[in-house]
């Protein structure tokens, strides 16, 4: 039997940091998991895999892609139905690309976002200043364009999410003891040129990430169990200054190519109180 996985390939997906995510968790979680940037979902169906979670939320501002978890959840069988039609050429992608998706039914409406997902150019998921996909063809040689067990295991694990279309803060106003929330916002970019946060309609820039910094305080002060994601940057270590920070390395592209990848520094915030964390 098939073990849920993402089932979207996402920027700064977390598959290759599972091992140095899971164990900064707590063991059993006996409260809501909430991601209020759920992209890819490496860490939700990890949890799930392993059973330690009951309960989430995950939530995200793009539309496209929360609609596309909930077609995976509630609708599995008549979303792969509607992969079926799609197929890896040029012409047809281009076609696809061009219809409006708030015209479709859910189902397919979800088929062409993973469609041009799988067969995009380095899997990129972004969108003109009119909320528009504008990745070109990827030109791939034999793309999985549907996986049904894949689905049907991922479609299984989100019976235990709510999902929601929300900002950061509002998915977690009532995160408190118990509760778990994993934050992997867009990241601070590494050089002027590496800043490939337009994956919705909205940027995330500085003032974003210091407000996030104060959510992730009051999440904490709240009593949930808090851990954060970032670009190891001078001002993410200033905004988390006196909570945990761990250093680890990830594999990422270092500039728009996607075969020109190379090791880089991220951190990891435990949302300690900033005392104990600054005594640990």
């Amino acid at each position: 039997m098939r073990t849920p996985g993402p089932f979207l390939k996402w920027a700064g997906g977390k598959g290759q940091l599972l091992a140095e995510i899971l164990p900064r968790l707590p063991g059993e979680i006996s409260g809501t998991y909430i991601e209020p940037f759920v992209g890819g979902g490496a860490v939700f169906f990890e949890l799930c895999r392993v059973e330690r979670i009951a309960r989430a939320r995950l939530c995200d501002t793009n539309g496209e892609l929360v609609d596309a978890y909930r077609a995976v959840r509630d609708h599995v069988e008549d979303l792969i139905a509607a992969l079926g039609a799609h197929v890896n050429e040029e012409a047809h992608y281009y076609e696809v690309r061009a219809k409006d998706p708030a015209t479709m039914p859910l189902p397919e409406r979800a088929a062409r976002t993973l469609y041009l997902n799988r067969c995009g150019f380095n899997g990129l998921h972004r969108v003109n200043a009119a909320g528009q996909f504008n990745v070109p063809f990827g030109r791939y040689k034999n793309p999985r364009i549907c996986d049904p067990e894949g689905l049907r295991a991922a479609s299984k694990a989100l019976a235990r999410a709510e999902l929601r279309v929300t900002d950061f803060a509002e998915a977690c106003a009532d995160a408190g003891p118990g509760d778990v929330v994993y934050f992997d916002p867009p990241y601070l970019p590494l050089s002027p040129t590496s800043n490939f946060t337009s994956y919705a309609k909205a940027g995330f820039g500085e003032a974003e990430h210091r407000r996030l910094a104060e959510v992730f305080a009051g999440c904490v002060a709240r009593g949930a169990y808090v851990l954060l994601s970032n670009s190891d940057m001078p001002l993410a270590r200033e905004l988390f200054d006196g909570f945990r920070i761990v250093t680890v390395q990830a594999t990422r592209a270092i500039n728009s190519k996607g075969d020109s990848r190379g090791k880089v520094n991220e951190i990891l915030v435990q949302g300690l109180e900033r005392r104990e964390a600054a005594a640990g």
